[in-house]
């Protein structure tokens, strides 16, 4: 697990891999729809998301669809960084 990655990025993903080729890393905090894909090319194994994926303001209005609009993205988005796209 390396947390925080919000100040750091996928770069970091990326700088670790390279002394610690063997360390399977998953980076977490700061990992949203939009870098997840990010930072399995950088890569990470897999990622950690929290408020990105489950935002209170959604749960508390249970707001469903919007949840599991965003977990669908966001497996979309690994699966599609996985694939080399």
């Amino acid at each position: 697990k390396v947390f925080p990655t919000s100040s750091v990025g996928p770069q970091y993903i990326k700088d670790l891999k390279g002394p610690l080729p063997q360390i399977p890393l998953v980076p977490t905090g700061g990992v949203s729809v939009e870098t997840c894909g990010d930072f399995i090319r950088a890569g990470a194994i897999a990622v950690g998301a929290g408020s990105a994926l489950v935002n209170p303001k959604a749960v508390a209005a249970k707001d469903w669809a919007t949840l599991t609009d965003t977990a669908r993205r966001m497996v979309e988005e690994v699966r599609k960084a996985r694939a080399g796209s």
